[in-house]
């Protein structure tokens, strides 16, 4: 069994001081097991709900702050784009692009990522749409193959963050997990964003983290190669996403479950206990 993935990092870059001192600490945790780390972190949050709430610090100086980060902490990094025109910027410095839910469909975002990491092993991580049922993945991963990304390579990774239920609200169909699983790429369960509320405080989303955990065991329990969880050392003033983040102080607890439990079930779903 491979060892287990971990995303996490702050929803977004705040400030070179907050995120060099919180990647120092999540590495800190994380040296602690035997797992493959990577930092995260967004320079722009190019969807925020309202244009009044922070964005980042945009491409220039976020990519400064990562490449800081990398080569000081000597961690890997992930970063998502929004735009064609970042593509080939962010693969100089991450080891992995990542890209939204919300633009998992973007033909051309995803031709420039593909475009971007040929020829090295760096990796794309899609998350899948809030509005798609996991079989719609196909023709995403279709796409990536199209464009020089195959599944049998291990650098594509598709990420289960929930599909909405009703207004503000999302819900985790665990069932998704293996018939993504089928589609031959890593899974990554987002346990923070599976509890975000869209736009549940008007101008900003809200969320329930107090459900972050089980849903994070659950999935380590179904069989997952990874887990993404945000992570901020005092959430309730995060400029992005706080009411879904993890409290720093929080992390080793959570990280010793889930790999308890994926050392007991693995991390492939399990077989079907109903004959065909």
């Amino acid at each position: 069994m491979d060892k287990l993935k971990l995303i996490a990092g702050p929803c977004v870059i705040e400030n070179e001081d907050l995120i060099y001192s919180l990647a120092e600490r999540i590495k800190l945790v994380t040296n602690k097991f035997n797992i493959d780390y990577f930092f995260k972190a967004s320079f722009d949050k190019a969807n925020r709900s309202s244009c009044s709430t922070f964005r980042g610090p945009g491409l220039e100086k976020g990519l400064e702050i990562l490449s800081k980060v990398k080569k000081d902490l000597s961690l890997k990094i992930l970063t998502d784009i929004h735009e064609v025109s970042q593509a080939e910027e962010v693969a100089k410095i991450v080891d992995v692009i990542q890209i939204p839910a919300f633009l998992c469909r973007q033909t051309d975002l995803i031709i420039s990522a593909a475009k971007a990491i040929k020829g090295t092993n760096k990796k794309i991580n899609i998350k899948k749409g809030q509005f798609l049922a996991p079989w719609d993945m196909l023709q995403v991963v279709k796409k990536f193959e199209e464009n020089g990304l195959s599944p049998s390579t291990g650098n594509l990774w598709l990420t289960e963050r929930g599909s909405s239920f009703g207004y503000n609200n999302l819900i985790v169909d665990f069932r998704s997990l293996p018939q993504m699983k089928s589609l031959g790429c890593p899974i990554i369960f987002d346990a923070t964003h599976s509890v975000q509320q869209p736009g549940g405080q008007g101008n900003k989303s809200g969320g329930q983290r107090e459900f972050v955990a089980p849903l994070a065991r659950a999935a380590a329990a179904v069989g997952i190669e990874g887990i993404f969880m945000e992570v901020h050392p005092t959430p309730e003033t995060a400029l992005s996403d706080g009411p879904n983040m993890v409290p720093l102080h929080k992390l080793e607890c959570l990280i010793t479950d889930i790999i308890k439990i994926r050392n007991v079930v693995g991390e492939n779903p399990a077989n079907s206990t109903i004959e065909n």
